[in-house]
């Protein structure tokens, strides 16, 4: 029987910094692909919810602002004196109502998804 080939350069694995290195890109490189990239594509959908909600909120601030100045000018003398503050009160209670409304339709409808799955 004749002894084993002398092992060649090829058939030696790699030194461990080189294996430390390619370790180290892999994890890089699943990091970024189940974590940055996911995050980069939802960026989009984010920013147009912060749009959405920012130009949301400024509507209703206007018209609040215009509902309680329609019931300044509008009543007359009704709401002068000692009764200038049931405007304000009024537009609160409205905000009021129509926040506890949405609330109320925002539950509605993760109820249904929730059965629908």
């Amino acid at each position: 029987m004749s002894d084993p080939a002398p092992s060649t350069e090829e058939d030696r694995s790699p030194p461990l910094p080189q294996l430390v290195g390619e370790l180290w890109q892999l994890i890089v490189a699943y990091f970024r692909q189940e974590t940055v990239v996911p995050l980069q594509q939802l960026g989009r959908w984010i920013a147009f919810g912060i749009l959405g909600a920012v130009l949301l909120g400024v509507g209703v601030l206007l018209l609040a602002t215009a509902g309680l100045r329609a019931l300044q000018e509008e009543t007359g003398s009704t709401f002068t004196g000692n009764l200038s503050w049931i405007p304000y009160m009024i537009m609160f209670a409205a905000l009021v109502a129509g926040g506890a409304i949405t609330w109320k339709a925002r539950g509605v409808q993760r109820r249904r998804k929730a059965a629908s799955r």
